[in-house]
């Protein structure tokens, strides 16, 4: 059995528990309510300092909002249009003659291209894989349509093509005028590696072999 001495103990235990207890909360409470001062203290100060406000009336959907800025549009289409139009802007006054080789089949080809390209596209190494017919057009035409089909070709990765310009034989002092335009629109196309004057089965001096730069990695 527990003595007084011992319940007194016990009690005086007790009794300190609750006055920790009692002092926590006290402090607990003075925190909360020094927070609140805080608070309230630096509600006023803002109203001070922004004045007499006055409520919006009406719906919020009648309130005026500020314009969202967005972005002029881009015309991208006409940017394609007009790089190509430029891109297709193949000179007429583009002096060829320096760059055929002088044989008896004029030909031509890229500096970093070999002779043995041409030799082998004179031999039909390449099959022909599509043609265009640009005779009887007039200039303008033909160079839009020539640019068109080397764009095309370029597209579906086609390597060899016949270009066929016709001997002139029906134009002014029979001179072959087509065919001298196509040589040089063909020399001041990147596409263009190598072309040269068809074989007689092909359509001899009326029509070119023209060897196009197609898709990458392929061998010449």
């Amino acid at each position: 059995m527990k003595t007084t001495g011992n319940h007194l103990q016990d009690l005086r235990h007790i009794q300190k528990t609750l006055q920790a207890q009692r002092e926590k909360e006290a402090a607990r409470q003075k925190a909360l309510q020094q927070q609140r001062l805080q608070e309230q203290a630096q509600r006023q100060q803002f109203a001070h300092a922004i004045g007499a406000v006055q409520p919006l009336r009406g719906d919020h959907a009648q309130r005026v909002r500020p314009p969202i800025a967005t972005p002029e549009p881009v015309p991208l289409q006409r940017a394609r249009e007009h790089a190509a139009v430029l891109h297709e802007a193949l000179s007429d006054a583009f002096d060829v003659t320096s760059l055929l080789e002088t044989d008896e089949d004029l030909s031509y080809r890229r500096p970093e291209i070999g002779e043995d390209v041409v030799r082998k596209l004179r031999q039909g190494h390449w099959s022909i894989q599509a043609q265009i017919d640009l005779h009887g057009l007039r200039r303008d035409g033909a160079r839009e349509a020539l640019g068109a089909f080397i764009r095309d070709c370029q597209r579906q990765g086609i390597r060899c093509v016949r270009i066929v310009t016709g001997k002139g034989l029906g134009s002014p002092n029979r001179m072959p005028v087509l065919k001298h335009k196509v040589h040089g629109w063909l020399v001041q196309k990147q596409e263009v590696l190598a072309f040269v004057q068809a074989r007689p089965a092909e359509g001899g001096a009326g029509a070119l072999v023209v060897l196009l730069d197609g898709r990458k990695g392929m061998a010449y």
